[in-house]
């Protein structure tokens, strides 16, 4: 017998149906009505792994890109988000099993950061960014005057 147990399924954010990812979809359309908060971005690319940290203001909504790998997101601070295709609080820190197939949107009670981090080959942002999502003209970090931090250690 292990001394390790299996997660709680809470742990987990799954991979949204087709109508939940379309609901995102219409909520970032009438954000894009609003002005846009700036969200500075950090890249880290080391040992075959890519991360990507941004910090959420207390009170910002945000939806993020459709996610088409499997990643982890490490959550800090609280927030409503969706969790697979029902939104749940989630307040403190959380090291969240996220599958492929998701676009989270996120209501930011307390200034929140988000980490996400999955396994690459990339060696450079722009290829992260291109292997996690085809959405990579609507990311932050793509934007002009995008506030970037880049670590890249070649290991």
């Amino acid at each position: 017998m292990s001394e390790f147990e299996l997660a709680d399924t809470t742990d987990r954010i799954l991979a949204m149906s087709p109508q939940a990812v379309d609901k995102v979809r219409s909520l970032e359309s009438e954000l894009l009505k609003f002005p846009q908060v700036d969200i500075a971005t950090d890249h880290v690319l080391h040992g075959g792994m890519y991360s990507r940290t941004i910090c959420i203001p207390a009170g910002t909504v945000l939806t993020g890109a459709f996610v088409r790998v499997p990643t982890l997101l490490v959550f800090s601070g609280e927030a409503t988000v969706n969790i697979g295709d029902v939104a749940s609080t989630l307040t403190g820190y959380h090291v969240l099993a996220a599958s492929a197939q998701r676009s989270q949107a996120i209501v930011a009670h307390a200034d929140t950061h988000l980490t996400m981090v999955f396994a690459t080959q990339a060696k450079t942002v722009e290829e992260a960014e291109a292997e996690f999502t085809d959405d990579v003209d609507m990311l932050m970090s793509r934007k002009l005057g995008a506030v970037n931090h880049v670590t890249i250690t070649g290991e």
